[in-house]
């Protein structure tokens, strides 16, 4: 006779991350929100370094992506993979170990960000002694999952312990591989990666985390959750293995579809691009396996605002999954690539996806671990309403957006000259969509706001469970024959994780190991040279402001882009560039020629316009920066960067570091005198100081481009 064993479920963790994913999400909106109306009224950014949009894009990035959305996956698997197991969690001093380093991580975040100590990688930012504890708390959360599943009371894992699994061995490889950094100080760092290959590692590791942190993991919980909200068995069982191990093996080869038309080698371009177009399949598999596990239950949907989250939430899945895979068509690609269309694309997963999910699993998740009822339906089937609306007011005029900026870069006029030349003017004719777009996530976040309020009102009714009392048959290891092949699989974790490990590595490593090991791939250009220590410096605080939110730094092959802003990249221009930093979006113009254009700025042309761009710019919506004028330059670090850089390949000769500051100060100096030459005064009509940080930041604007110019004009 088999015995029945007696134990708890730990609602008490469940609770805490739910509590957090609720606090870390109001405060990623809000942050969100005030980013957005930042983009069309400067005076948000408030005058101080730490608020201004360069700095605060990244905070909100972090934090609806590792606050919330992470809280919620916690929560999420927290509950579902001790139900799944029949078992506790495996140690709940993990679980709280878990749960507060996680959040010491989002806190140090939240002011290291603000105060510009940045790597500058996007979805990635974090320096790298929070990198690191990224890196130990992930290991807790895995030791404590791979502990409980070992001590499991069911044999077979369930369909969505695949997804926590992919996820947990992924986002491992990743944040490890895109990662190595070698530190200058506690909070300053280089890639040891340069130009195209530290862009290809970039958004192999950028798109994988939207992979495999924001989708693996919440297909899992859609595999768990729905069904359990629609008391439906999942649509089909083969589905869903043949959705499960497509995906993880096609997704990872996508990375490079960010980069088409630039620097990197076009058979990885169009490796990402096939992979993108093949990757339509398993996704649409997961939502048509998602979408009709909910058939025959349609008028529940109308009632129910937990399945209406579900529903709407999945579509905006798929509706995700189809476009992104759109994007990697090159004439797309093309049109959309540094738009708002971009953006609009983005939160359509994020606000749809992630957001409706989270919030259906809140609803569902509060009552049963307070044992009672949700406060308010009404409440619920409102907060609904506005979401869906929400999204469809932030995401449709960021389309719009993005499809003029496109149409307006690209725009030449009979006589053959572009009809829109200054940047300008497609900045100005796009703001009225911004304030749209910020009206929406206004929208969306009053509704967050009522879901607190019930979810608040809901767990007051009620008490925590933190200890559910629960029993289930002693695990009898049995290996019955004649099974189906992959019922194996699903009993032997350990084998599902090797196996997941070698699926997801065979795309990253065919990607990169060419680029890395084949000189050819990343071909040098010998007029290209090692930035002076002034430039570094100037470099370093381009970093710090987060100028590459806003700026590009790479000239595409379009006769659009050459006219405009001179001749197109080459890979060989960014092998000392450490990170790269080609960008993502084009709020402001690509700076990649700035200073070896035909319409060279001057010195003080760049002074005035950092201290006041409208001074220099009519209706610009860039913020000042006028403490890079106040704030003498830290040079305490210079020798040490020069010698960061030789390590990392950089050919500075043996010695320079101690000739390094003196070199500074002398090439400084020859910038404060022209800026003399110019008349250009401080607030107090003194002569620019040669010691100011934004002395630095122009020797870097000014080099940026002339390596290739001096090339042109030689070979003429």
């Amino acid at each position: 006779m088999t015995q029945i064993e007696q134990f708890n479920y730990d609602n008490k963790i469940v609770r805490n991350f739910g509590i957090a994913t609720v606090i870390w999400g109001v405060v990623g909106m809000l942050v969100g929100l005030w980013a957005a109306i930042q983009l069309y009224e400067p005076a948000a950014n408030l005058g101080n370094q730490f608020t201004t949009f360069g700095r605060i894009r990244p905070l909100h990035t972090n934090a609806v992506i590792f606050a919330f959305v992470g809280n919620a996956i916690f929560m999420g698997v927290y509950y579902s993979l001790q139900r799944l197991l029949k078992a506790r969690m495996f140690s709940d001093m993990l679980s709280k170990i878990h749960f507060w380093g996680w959040q010491l991580i989002i806190v140090a975040a939240a002011i290291t960000l603000p105060l510009g100590m940045t790597s500058s990688h996007e979805y990635a930012e974090l320096e790298w002694p929070i990198d690191i504890a990224i890196t130990l708390i992930w290991v807790v959360f895995g030791w404590n999952m791979f502990g409980t599943i070992l001590r499991r009371r069911e044999k077979h894992l369930y369909v969505a312990i695949w997804f926590y699994i992919a996820t947990f061995v992924t986002v491992a490889v990743l944040h490890i591989v895109n990662s190595f950094q070698l530190p200058i100080s506690l909070f300053k760092s280089y890639y040891w990666y340069a130009g195209v290959q530290d862009a290809l590692v970039q958004w192999w590791y950028g798109h994988n985390a939207v992979a495999f942190f924001l989708t693996t993991p919440f297909l899992g919980l859609m595999y768990y959750y729905l069904p359990k909200a629609a008391n439906r068995p999942v649509y089909s069982y083969k589905l869903s293995i043949l959705h499960f191990w497509t995906l993880i093996f096609i997704y990872i080869w996508a990375g490079p579809h960010h980069l088409l038309y630039t620097s990197l080698p076009d058979w990885a371009q169009s490796l990402g691009t096939v992979f993108s177009i093949m990757l339509i399949a398993p996704s649409w598999g997961g939502m048509i396996n998602g979408l009709l596990t909910v058939r025959g239950a349609w008028d529940k949907v109308r009632e129910d605002p937990i399945l209406k989250f579900f529903v709407v939430g999945i579509t905006a899945y798929g509706m995700a999954t189809l476009e992104g895979p759109l994007l990697s068509l090159r004439n797309v690609n093309a049109l959309a690539h540094y738009t708002d269309w971009i953006v609009g694309h983005v939160h359509v997963g994020a606000l749809g996806w992630n957001g409706l999910l989270t919030f259906a699993i809140l609803y569902w998740l509060a009552p049963k671990i307070y044992n009672t009822s949700l406060f308010s339906k009404k409440l619920a089937n409102t907060h609904f309403w506005l979401a869906t609306l929400g999204i469809i007011f932030y995401a449709v005029p960021m389309y719009w957006s993005g499809w003029e900026q496109g149409q307006m870069w690209k725009e030449f006029g009979v006589d053959g000259r572009l009809v829109y030349p200054e940047f300008i003017k497609t900045t100005i004719n796009i703001l009225p969509l911004h304030i749209m777009r910020s009206i929406g996530g206004t929208i969306y976040l009053i509704g967050v706001f009522l879901m607190v309020y019930n979810l608040w009102k809901t767990m007051k009714s009620g008490k925590l469970v933190a200890n559910e009392s629960a029993e289930a048959p002693a695990l009898v290891k049995e290996n019955p024959k004649g099974e189906y092949w992959h019922r194996v699989i699903e009993r032997k974790p350990t084998m599902l994780l090797i196996l997941s490990l070698i699926v997801i590595l065979i795309g990253g490593m065919v990607e990169m190991m060419p680029t890395f090991l084949v000189k050819s791939n990343v071909p040098t250009i010998a007029a290209v040279q090692p930035y002076t220590p002034l430039e570094l410096e100037g470099r370093d605080l381009y970093i710090r402001e987060g100028c590459v939110n806003c700026h590009s730094q790479m000239i595409r092959p379009f006769r659009s882009e050459t006219e405009r802003y001179g001749d197109y990249s080459k890979a060989g221009e960014f092998v000392y560039d450490h990170p790269f930093l080609w960008g993502s979006k084009r709020t402001g113009p690509d700076l990649a020629r700035e200073g070896g254009s035909k319409l060279k700025k001057s010195d003080g042309w760049h002074y005035s316009h950092l201290v006041d761009p409208t001074s220099m710019t009519d209706q610009s919506i860039m913020p000042p920066y006028p403490w890079l004028a106040e704030q003498d330059l830290n040079t305490s670090m210079t020798a040490s960067k020069i010698n960061a850089m030789r390590t990392l390949g950089v050919p500075y000769k043996e010695g320079f570091e101690n000739q390094a500051v003196d070199a500074l100060n002398k090439q400084a100096e020859e910038i404060a005198a022209r800026l003399k030459d110019e008349g250009i005064r401080d607030n107090d009509g003194l002569e620019i100081s040669s010691k100011k940080e934004i002395i630095a930041i122009i020797a870097y604007l000014q080099r940026l481009g002339t390596d290739i110019s001096k090339t042109e004009t030689a070979t003429n």
